[in-house]
This record gives structure tokens, C-alpha cells and sequence, in this order.
């Protein structure tokens, strides 16, 4: 599978003008330019969608529950100043603020798919840094098996949570062998632009080879625990959502086939295409669940 970065689908202008613009990020997080790297992940070819879609097409409940409410109400989230807090299984706990928790981890460009339960799917250029840095520094302690992670709760301004939609806060979860894994990251931008609020801001989980709802948006809290979290939309249909959530066209989701996927900004005509197991990254991550049957652990 080929591996691609934003040079190999952007005109080199544009390509050039976004490296500068990280490298101007990761000076003022205290970065040295040979930390900011182009690596990516396979995209096996696809062009990424246009920030436009990106942004006015997507799901984050906390503002209402049509795609494109982020868009039109998260402007008012107050994201400067932020923390996050620590606690559990590690060594380390405590509350972060923003620039405290990320400033020394190398800043990376990976363009992944991402696959939604509803059937839709996109290419997205994030940059951000990998999960496993992170927890590194907040040390684990040997009992440590899972991660848990919560969003903002703040219904003053995110209109979503004033209502009974779900159940506040969204919390999401990953085992640790899979939040330790190198695909998995934290986006903290896409485009070579800050994380717009929408997508996430500040800090979104991206787990590409998982059906999207299992990436937290604006991180608050992060805890490590020996049992497995609860999790939003296990507690609310847990006939319908799986704790693991992967991408798998085998197992349909109760109301509809998962067998193949909508690409977003491909026309309303266009044909349907195949979803691939783990959404295309089953060389990098089968085997964390080698033996286990991924019908029952959906």
C-alpha cells in the first residue's frame, strides 16, 4: 500500500505554505524543526477531502444533533484557556494545561480515512502526535489495561448537552495495547490550521482504523483503569455500538450493512464503494486481536 503525504495529493505551493505553517506551530510549542516530520498514513491513493467538508459535515452531539450544527454553533466554545486531567492508574496525575501537556511531542502530518457507523466516510490531513507520547509521560502503572476519555461538558455553550440526547458527558475508551499504538494519535489541527471547534478543538482522539464515534472530542479528562470503561454509546444501545468499534464490513450494524461506505464530496450520484476491514489498516493493527472473535467484540 503506497504510503503518501500531503505533497503526493496538493498542488507543491500549497503543500510548502502548510509545512511552514507547522513548523511556525511547532516553534511556539518549543519544537525544533527536525521534530516536525512528514510522515503519513496509507490512504491507498485517495485525495484528501476539502477542508470545507471536513468542517461543515460531521457529528459532535454536544451542538445539536444535525451534521451541520458544529459548524454553525461551536464558534462560541471557549477553548483557550484548557486542561486536562489526569488521574487513575498512573504515576503522574494531575491537571494539565494544554501547553504543559503537549509542547514537547513531535508534531506529525498522517492523512487517514475515517469510516463512520452511518455509513459515510472521508480522508482527513490531521496533524497532531502520538497518543502513546503522551501516556509515556503521565506513566502508567503495571495494573493500567484500559483508557478512558471524557469531552467538555459545558451546556451554557454547547446547546447540544442542554438536551436528553445522551448522556453527558461523552466518554469514549480505548484498551491500552490500542491507545499505545502508533496510528493512534491526538489532532490537534488539520490542514496545517488549529483544530476549528467543530472538528474537535483542542484535542480530538483519531482512531482510524475504528468507526469514528470512538474519537472523543475535546478532551478534558483521561484516566487509566485496570476494567473496561463504560462508554457513550455502549450505555445508550449496546445492541447497536460495541466497546471495540472496529471497522468491519462483515458485521452489520443492526439497521443497516457496513459492507460499504458513502465517500463524502464524490457527487450524490456516485456509487457506493467497499468498506475494507479495520478501514484499510488491518496490516498495522490485526493483531491486537488475534484470537478474539470479532463478531462478539464488536
Amino acid at each position: 500500500m503506497p504510503q503518501l503525504s500531503w505533497s503526493d495529493v496538493t498542488p507543491k505551493a500549497t503543500f510548502l505554505n502548510r509545512r511552514r505553517v507547522l513548523a511556525g506551530l511547532a516553534a511556539s510549542a518549543g519544537l525544533g524543526l527536525g521534530q516536525v516530520s512528514a510522515q503519513s498514513a496509507d490512504t491507498t491513493g485517495l485525495e484528501p477531502n476539502s477542508f470545507e467538508d471536513i468542517t461543515n459535515y460531521n457529528n459532535f452531539y454536544e451542538f445539536g444533533a444535525d451534521k451541520t450544527d458544529p459548524a454553525r454553533y461551536a464558534g462560541q466554545l471557549t477553548v483557550d484557556p484548557w486542561s486536562v486531567r489526569v488521574d487513575g492508574l498512573v504515576d503522574r496525575p494531575g491537571t494539565y494545561d494544554l501547553s504543559d501537556l503537549i509542547g514537547d511531542f513531535p508534531v506529525e502530518e498522517r492523512i487517514y480515512r475515517l469510516r463512520c457507523v452511518e455509513g459515510w466516510s472521508m480522508v482527513i490531513p490531521w496533524h497532531g502526535f502520538e497518543l502513546r507520547h503522551l501516556l509515556a509521560r503521565i506513566e502508567p502503572q503495571p495494573s493500567a489495561r484500559y483508557v478512558a476519555f471524557e469531552t467538555l461538558l459545558r451546556p451554557e455553550e454547547m446547546p447540544g448537552q442542554r438536551t436528553r440526547l445522551l448522556d453527558w458527558p461523552y466518554r469514549e475508551g480505548l484498551r491500552l495495547d490500542e491507545a499505545m499504538h502508533p496510528l493512534t494519535i491526538i489532532a490537534t489541527g488539520l490542514y496545517g490550521e488549529d483544530l476549528p471547534n467543530q472538528n474537535g478543538a483542542p484535542l480530538r482522539l483519531v482512531v482510524p482504523w475504528k468507526y469514528g464515534f470512538k474519537s472523543v472530542k475535546s478532551i478534558v479528562r483521561i484516566t487509566l483503569t485496570e476494567t473496561q470503561p463504560e462508554t457513550t454509546w455502549q450505555m445508550l444501545q449496546p445492541q447497536e455500538y460495541g466497546f471495540y468499534a472496529n471497522v468491519n464490513p462483515e458485521v452489520d450494524h443492526p439497521r443497516w450493512s457496513q459492507a460499504s461506505e458513502r465517500r463524502i464530496g464524490a457527487g450524490f450520484f456516485a456509487p457506493r464503494v467497499p468498506t475494507e476491514m479495520f478501514n484499510g489498516y488491518a496490516e498495522q493493527v490485526a493483531g491486537l486481536y488475534t484470537g478474539m472473535d470479532l463478531r462478539a467484540n464488536y
